[in-house]
């Protein structure tokens, strides 16, 4: 069945040892929504499920009897296993107590697999949910060598502080974790290969910075059709699936979802993000603990990275934003009144289009940094990754990427998308100088420095391209 699978080689490998593992098995498999997770355990396991169930999302039931619709959908899927109650449970124990009596009733020589999805959306307010939960797992489970629970989420923070994190009763009871991350470039390639998408790897760039290799997002390409074309098709023709997505995902995910997407709003404002008091300032959200656990919450679900530039204060700590398809969602279309059905092939060598190219590559290449690391031989090299930012001049010298090793070098990378090999010409290898010179001052830095060029094709040799040391080509990216 694992063939249809494209990528996930080591979360298959670890959910098939689980699997043939002689022992209980508490599995959370997690990660941003749209990302696949279901579609990873229901082709690796269907066929071996004992039992399996989908909460019901909050966004859509909007707030109707939100603790009996989860009850009455879970008696659904206990009857279409072979449960014989005979009535909707009244509460989660009772739930949880006839899954039980369901399972001991099967045969009980082999593993028994037991799939919950969404698992966080059944925990509705003062439902009790948790504590049955612990019931099911410490009380029954745990005692149990062949069973395997595999429960899955998108509400990342909900699994974090309810399930990993938990201080109570299930404090330590989770026995695996598998963190699904968006697919890489090349594992998006492999996508479009294995579904006859034929695109070069330079739209192939632009089509991440777009959907941010979510496999929901890019399985909406249609073939035979332009870049251009499918942008227009999932963005912005009328009622476009990607044009509507925005709020369901982030409703769907966080319980203060305005406060999440003021906090986004404001991030896609500036590449390099904000401080947490900048975001407090800006957002004039309540400056307690409630944005801290905002911050945490949009950071373990994927949609921001907090960082610390090079050379800055630990406390110093910045939020960018870092999920493409907001990003996108956010510079195009939020608030943007085109009716225009085509406005991406309309646009395509506009001004406003070249910048979000250039910012979005930036991020693109460091969402890629093991690649990089790659490409420069150093993979196995203990390295710290950040942007600097001149604290002197207003407005003034700033890199992309300082990649500070182990090895006493640090490489001084800039990242530049372009249609073609990239020119040094006199004005930017000024600017370069400059750069590295004040760097140089501000840092007292004691490492060797390289400039490192990553870039779409590469660099044209003339009087000023042997400044740079080491030239790294979208082809790696790929890797």
């Amino acid at each position: 069945m694992a063939q249809k699978i494209i990528g996930r080689e080591h979360e298959i490998k670890e959910i098939e040892a689980l699997y043939q593992a002689d022992k209980p098995v508490f599995a959370v498999v997690y990660g941003r929504r749209r990302v696949g997770k279901t579609f990873l355990v229901r082709e690796l396991l269907g066929d071996r499920l004992c039992f399996y169930h989908t909460g019901l999302s909050p966004y859509e039931l909007k707030g109707k009897k939100l603790k009996e619709l989860q009850l009455s959908n879970f008696y659904t899927s206990l009857v279409r296993y072979g449960s014989d109650l005979k009535q909707v449970p009244s509460d989660w124990l009772e739930a949880f107590d006839a899954l039980i009596a369901l399972l001991e009733k099967q045969e009980t020589d082999k593993r028994q697999v037991v799939f919950i999805d969404e698992l966080p959306w059944m925990d509705t307010p003062r439902s009790g949910f948790v504590t049955a939960l612990e019931h099911f797992w410490n009380g029954w489970g745990a005692g149990r060598q062949n069973l395997m629970l595999v429960v899955c989420g998108s509400a990342t923070s909900w699994i974090s502080d309810k399930l990993l994190n938990n201080k109570g009763g299930l404090f330590d009871r989770t026995t695996d974790e598998i963190k699904l991350r968006p697919f890489t470039l090349g594992e998006c390639e492999k996508y479009y290969q294995a579904n006859d998408i034929v695109m070069s790897k330079f739209d192939q760039l632009q089509c991440y910075m777009a959907t941010g290799g979510i496999p929901y997002y890019i399985s909406m390409l249609q073939k035979g059709k332009s870049l251009a074309q499918n942008i227009d098709r999932l963005f912005f023709e009328p009622n476009a699936k990607l044009k509507l997505e925005f709020e369901r995902l982030y409703s769907s995910l966080f319980t203060n979802a305005e406060d999440c997407m003021k906090i986004v709003r404001l991030l896609a404002q500036k590449q390099q993000g904000y401080t947490r008091k900048e975001i407090q300032e800006q957002t004039k959200l309540s400056d307690g603990g409630g944005l801290s656990a905002t911050l945490k919450a949009l950071e373990v679900s994927d949609f921001i990275t907090s960082y610390v530039k090079y050379d800055y204060p630990k406390r110093e700590v910045h939020f960018r934003l870092t999920d493409f398809y907001s990003k996108f969602y956010l510079t195009f279309i939020d608030g943007r009144k085109t009716t225009n059905p085509s406005f991406w092939q309309d646009n395509l060598l506009t001004s406003s289009l070249t910048a979000w190219r250039g910012f979005t590559f930036e991020s693109l290449c460091i969402s890629h940094l093991p690649q990089i690391k790659q490409a420069l031989g150093i993979s196995g090299v203990q390295t710290e990754a950040s942007p600097w930012k001149s604290r002197k001049e207003k407005d003034g010298a700033q890199i992309d990427l300082v990649i500070e090793r182990a090895d006493h070098i640090d490489n001084i990378c800039e990242m530049k998308f372009c249609d073609d090999d990239f020119v040094i010409n006199a004005g930017y290898d000024k600017n370069l100088r400059h750069k590295l010179s004040t760097f140089l001052e501000e840092t007292k830095c004691k490492n060797a420095l390289h400039l490192t060029l990553v870039t779409t094709y590469g660099l044209k040799f003339n009087e000023y391209a042997g400044r740079v040391q080491k030239v790294i080509t979208m082809e790696d990216l790929f890797k």
